[in-house]
């Protein structure tokens, strides 16, 4: 050994090698169903709860009212829950856009009343095709969108006031557009009413269906394995992710098996849970998806990023009010009506709960759109529960806003959580 050699420092616990042998302990140890379940437990403690919260409520939920009416949990009102989630639940996705930019639209409601009473007037009272219509419907609730937009970039006009004062603007073209009768009955024999009331997946398909997001997991778990074990990180084992896979899997099989001893599946439903895949792979995935969390975190760090934030916030505008149209064109189908009592009473603030309710923050910068479907359900499961008890509606509404105030509970102790975890 030269004298150089000799003099050279060896490695100490700080150094490369040190920390290379340590991360292949990292490694080894994440690995498995302890590793994972550790893994779950920390993110718990630093605030991140995701669907936990929820999921836990619906159980809860379930429990109590089937214990008090077993017919709750019968395949046809389950059936029937799923048909009245769809279309409140669409609305609520929109909801989800703004939300993350840490904004709020208030006429979410009278978008789809309007969106359905156009639509009837152009197809049953003008003659225009029925999808004719559904498109011309959403295209003006773009527009809405894309309004609000323009009064919150250019004139700095809070989306509270703005949407507050199109609540009441849609409103009166709503009852303009309804005319004195106030209502348009659909044909009930026609494929929309049909598709709104009645359509549901063949079993077959349904089941085939169910099989999708198991194998996605699996593919997904993989990929991420590998490319997280190339860079020496620590990965799922592939116990695990067969494991996670196979569980989501039966799950959604047994739902559906459960589901199809009813009527089967909604068709609306299938779509609602189509327009919420999608916009989950958008947020999660696209660089715009990144950009309306960076925005709804911190509009100014975004923009110094180089993020177009004026753009950011307009898609999150049309996006709502889209949707919101969409809503209300599906909920004209389900009830064979648009009427004046489309789109008001409890349907704006069922949309903007469900989005919180979910795991959406009201600070913004976090959520996802599956956040919408658990959180309709919570809130239909309730409407459905209390119905089959014949008890008051104002129940109803002091258990979902109880329900609220809780979610926002939760929300704000784990942002708490986060930030001290952070600085710890």
């Amino acid at each position: 050994m030269s004298h150089d050699q000799k003099d050279a420092p060896q490695p100490s616990a700080t150094q490369p090698s040190a920390l290379l042998d340590r991360s292949d302990v990292r490694v080894k140890h994440a690995e498995g169903l302890g590793g994972w379940l550790s893994a779950f437990v920390e993110r718990v403690r630093s605030g991140d709860l995701g669907s936990l919260p929820v999921i836990v409520g619906l159980v809860v939920i379930w429990t109590v009212f089937t214990s008090l009416n077993p017919i709750f949990v019968s395949a046809n009102n389950m059936v029937n829950l799923l048909f009245d989630c769809s279309t409140v639940g669409v609305i609520s996705l929109g909801i989800v856009c703004v939300l993350m930019v840490g904004q709020i639209d208030l006429s979410v409601g009278s978008m789809s009343g309007f969106a359905s009473a156009l639509t009837g007037m152009l197809w049953v009272n003008a003659g225009v095709p029925v999808l004719a219509a559904i498109f011309l419907a959403l295209v003006v609730g773009a527009v809405v969108g894309a309004l609000y937009a323009l009064l919150f970039n250019r004139l700095g006009m809070p989306s509270f006031v703005s949407t507050l004062a199109g609540l009441l603007a849609i409103l009166g073209m709503q009852l303009y557009v309804l005319g004195p009768t106030g209502s348009i009955n659909l044909p009930y024999g026609s494929a929309m009413v049909t598709f709104g009331q009645l359509l549901v997946l063949p079993p077959a398909v349904s089941h085939i269906l169910a099989l999708i997001p198991g194998a996605v997991m699996l593919w997904a778990g993989f990929r991420t394995r590998d490319q997280r074990r190339a860079a020496r990180l620590s990965a799922a084992s592939t116990g695990g992710i067969l494991l996670r896979a196979t569980a989501l899997t039966v799950l959604l099989e047994a739902v559906v098996a459960y589901l199809d001893q009813g009527r089967g599946v909604p068709f609306m439903f299938a779509v609602f849970l189509g327009l919420a895949v999608a916009m989950n792979y958008a947020l999660t995935r696209t660089q715009w998806g990144r950009s309306m969390m960076a925005v709804g975190g911190n509009a100014e760090a975004a923009r110094r990023a180089g993020i177009n934030v004026r753009r950011i916030y307009t898609s999150a505008f049309v996006l709502c009010a889209t949707l919101a149209s969409l809503g209300g064109v599906l909920s004209a189908a389900r009830l064979a009506s648009a009427s004046q009592q489309a789109g008001t009473g409890d349907v704006n603030l069922n949309a903007i709960a469900a989005a919180v309710i979910g795991g959406t923050s009201l600070f913004g910068g976090r959520g996802s759109a599956y956040s919408a479907v658990l959180g309709i359900i919570v809130i239909q499961s309730i409407a459905s529960g209390l119905t089959l008890l014949n008890l008051s509606s104002s129940l109803r509404f002091m258990i979902t806003g109880a329900v609220l105030a809780i979610a926002v509970i939760v929300d704000s102790l784990a942002r708490q959580s986060r930030v001290s975890h952070g600085r710890a």
